[in-house]
């Protein structure tokens, strides 16, 4: 049996005026923000979900339910920082993770090299070991018209 695992995760939140966007821990600049009851940090999200789910220890709902007060507003890099800890126990270390946002405003495409550096400084991994894409949704769809945006996220982990 081999001791690499790959895992996916899946996060999507509507958008709404007014509100923050804080995507990899970065505030973005944008007239919409994401409905969550954490910080919303989509990036985030979908990354530690496939973390998870690659070392088989269920969702980030299972340790951070959304009904749950004492989760309201919680910055995400604890999320990561806590399934980090969970990961070392079982001695997995990450290889490599590919995400993609899919998200019609703001562009990302400036914000990426800012975000991928506070993504891999949370994750303690070197920025050669996360690629972070953006693409839109062609203006089809809840996305497509800005009411929403989603993540995606694949990794890999092997034990050490």
């Amino acid at each position: 049996m081999t001791g690499i695992r790959v895992g996916i995760g899946y996060d999507i939140h509507q958008l709404q005026i007014g509100l923050p966007f804080i995507l990899g821990g970065i505030p973005l600049d944008s007239h919409r923000g994401v409905v969550a009851h954490s910080d919303g940090d989509i990036l985030f999200h979908a990354i530690s979900d496939a973390l998870l789910g690659a070392a088989g220890l269920g969702d980030i709902g299972c340790y951070f339910p959304d009904d749950d007060p004492k989760y309201k507003n919680m910055d995400s890099a604890i999320i990561v920082s806590e399934i980090l800890l969970k990961l070392k126990k079982l001695s997995y270390a990450i290889v490599n993770i590919d995400t993609t946002i899919v998200l019609e405003r703001p562009k990302l495409q400036s914000f990426l090299p800012e975000i991928k550096i506070s993504v891999a400084n949370s994750l303690q991994i070197d920025a050669n070991q996360l690629n972070i894409k953006a693409t839109t949704s062609e203006r089809m769809g809840f996305i497509g018209q800005e009411n929403g945006v989603a993540c995606y996220a694949v990794v890999l982990i092997e034990k050490i």
